[in-house]
């Protein structure tokens, strides 16, 4: 009998169908997974310890899948707990399981697995020369890992398959690979290991492979040769185009895959429309390695933030905003310099032209002539007084400053009073490292909760 995992979605917190998902508990999953995040949206959440997603938004999520999970007496598990999976976030999440299981009735085995690392681990690591850097290599020092807010290792499968064989009926594991939740227990059930692995790379972000991606929910099969994956929601197709695409989703290479352990290839992989909603895929190989590895992410703090915007809408500046934005630069680090007595490393000033490149700043390579273009200013300083002390010197300068010297002053427009606003303390990734372990459990910590509430 093949494995079958339910998937409700890309991340618990994102919109996902409840019907599609009760359609998905119809069909008979062995498995419900789900990943709580990644450092898709940028250090703040890992340096910061926070979630990303709505607290309401996830109790109501939750409370619906561990519903699923009853009615289909499976395990249910969640890796990346709360976004950055520190220990505090998977705590968080156990606490709300004990309270919807009170409020459901429900009697639970709930495995945690905490995957926060401490300083003074990671240092003596980095000293035996267990640590090594990944492309492109940052620099990792003491100074830097004592600077570290929160550290942690990305669990992979077989920290999954523990948990199962804890006889777990909810896992919720701290950081861990997006696919390591989905390919547990397939490996656990000894499919094809090259399927398990190139599956759950296919379905981390739920329905993005099918012709509803919003829809969130799918059921992938996986057996000894291996998958057959299809979006839950009526009317949804995959399509072997759509299906082969996710390879390209946040990898650097589209046929391989580097996991703990090993890394998939799919350079031989081969895909086809089994029926009219499902695709069939087959020929992935994975490949062991002699070293156990997993990843090292670490954030630490990179100073305040303060911020303004301001609009141009005449066409004679919006023609020339690069050149009005590099003159203004100059001025206000005149100013900045001139009259906070500020050295040029003592603060960090950027403008951002929306409409015209703030993605891709000096790589943009599409011409445009929008109507108007959003001026962003991002100051970073040390300290906030000092951060929105720059910002509040170069408000006047963002309303008036001319194109020229020789025409009169000009008038732009903030579209919000006061034009400033305090962004806090921002952090920055520090850590593009692999640990190795002879034991790939000994980064990791497993503890056991039987919640009684039926």
């Amino acid at each position: 009998m093949p494995t079958k995992v339910l998937i409700p979605g890309g991340a618990l917190g994102l919109e996902f169908q409840e019907e599609a998902l009760w359609r998905g508990v119809v069909a008979g999953p062995d498995i419900i997974a789900i990943d709580g995040g990644s450092t898709d949206s940028g250090p703040h959440y890992l340096g910061s310890g926070t979630s990303k997603y709505s607290r309401q938004i996830i109790r109501a999520q939750w409370r619906l899948l561990m519903r699923a999970r009853a009615r289909a007496g499976v395990p249910l598990v969640v890796g990346s707990a709360g976004t950055c999976g520190t220990d505090a976030m998977v705590r968080e999440m156990l606490e709300l399981t004990r309270d919807l299981a009170q409020e459901l009735s429900q009697n639970l085995r709930v495995v945690c697995i905490f995957c926060e690392q401490e300083r003074g681990m990671i240092q003596r690591a980095l000293s035996a020369g267990r640590i090594t850097a990944l492309w492109p290599e940052v620099p990792l020092n003491s100074d830097i890992i004592g600077a570290c807010t929160h550290i942690v290792a990305l669990a992979g499968a077989e920290h999954i398959t523990a948990a199962l064989a804890e006889g777990a009926d909810i896992i919720i594991a701290g950081r861990a690979t997006d696919t390591a939740a989905i390919a547990a227990l397939p490996l656990m059930n000894r499919e094809h290991p090259g399927a398990a692995w190139h599956g759950a790379k296919i379905a981390e972000c739920g329905a993005l492979c099918s012709t509803n991606p919003t829809s969130g929910v799918l059921m992938v099969e996986f057996d000894k040769s291996g998958f057959t994956v299809r979006p839950m929601a009526e009317g949804a197709r995959c399509t072997p185009e759509l299906v082969a695409a996710h390879m390209l989703y946040e990898n650097a290479d589209p046929t391989i895959l580097h996991e703990p352990g090993g890394y998939l290839d799919v350079g031989g992989a081969l895909y086809r429309q089994e029926d009219e909603t499902s695709v069939r895929a087959s020929g992935a190989r994975w490949h062991p390695t002699d070293a156990y590895t997993v990843k090292l992410e670490g954030a630490r703090p990179a100073g305040h933030q303060a911020a303004s915007l301001v609009l141009l809408r005449e066409p004679r500046y919006v023609h020339n905003a690069e050149a009005w934005g590099m003159r203004l630069e100059k001025r206000l680090h005149r100013e900045i310099q001139g009259q906070m007595g500020l050295s040029a490393g003592g603060y960090r000033l950027e403008l951002r032209l929306i409409g015209k490149n703030a993605t891709l700043g000096a790589l943009e390579f599409l011409p445009s002539q929008p109507s108007e273009v959003g001026v962003m200013l991002l100051v970073t300083a040390s300290d906030r007084e000092t951060a929105m002390g720059i910002v509040r010197l170069c408000n006047p300068f963002l309303l008036h400053y001319p194109l020229t010297d020789e025409e009169p002053q000009a008038t732009f427009a903030f579209p919000f009073s006061p034009p400033e606003w305090d962004r806090g303390e921002i952090h920055t990734f520090c850590l593009n490292h692999v640990l190795h372990l002879a034991d790939p459990q000994s980064a990791f910590r497993m503890e056991t909760e039987v919640i009684a509430h039926g």
